[in-house]
């Protein structure tokens, strides 16, 4: 029996990865490490990195991603929090009644177009505190909870 697209990992992580690549205008990563990455050629002062966590798909799939919000030469932690208020624009809408944002949540192929299968909902954003790493990296850490139907 095949696994449904709704219960694949890869489907959730294209997904997200193609939401952020598509909305976010600064610096992504796809891993935790808090180097600071080369972009073409020059390193960046500010990043994010998305590293998905947990995943238990049920009926109704609870989902969790780690976002890293961090920078360099950052007196006063200020491009950290305007970077963090850029995030938090991507995940909170303001024009459903909810205030919840959707991703949308799609079949994803290396080949072929991909489907639409229906939305990751932006359930619930806990920030952590502000952290400072060996290598003079300050960074924050969003938890999100992403919810979406699954066939299992």
């Amino acid at each position: 029996m095949a696994l449904d697209s709704t219960n694949r990992e890869a489907n959730v992580w294209d997904s997200i990865k193609k939401y952020f690549v598509d909305n976010f205008t600064g610096a992504i990563t796809f891993d935790k490490a808090l180097a600071t990455p080369n972009i073409q050629g020059r390193e960046v002062d500010r990043w994010i990195s998305l590293v998905l966590g947990p995943c238990e798909f049920k009926t109704l799939s609870d989902l969790n991603l780690q976002i890293f919000v961090c920078s360099r030469q950052d007196n006063e932690w200020f491009k950290n929090a305007q970077l963090k208020d850029n995030v938090m624009e991507l995940l909170v809408d303001e024009t459903q009644t909810d205030g919840m944002r959707r991703i949308p949540f799609y079949a994803s192929h290396p080949t072929d177009p991909w489907t639409l299968l229906g939305a990751l909902l932006v359930q619930e954003v806990m920030e952590g505190s502000r952290l400072e790493a060996e290598d003079e990296t300050k960074f924050k850490i969003l938890n999100v909870r992403l919810r979406t139907a699954s066939k299992v």
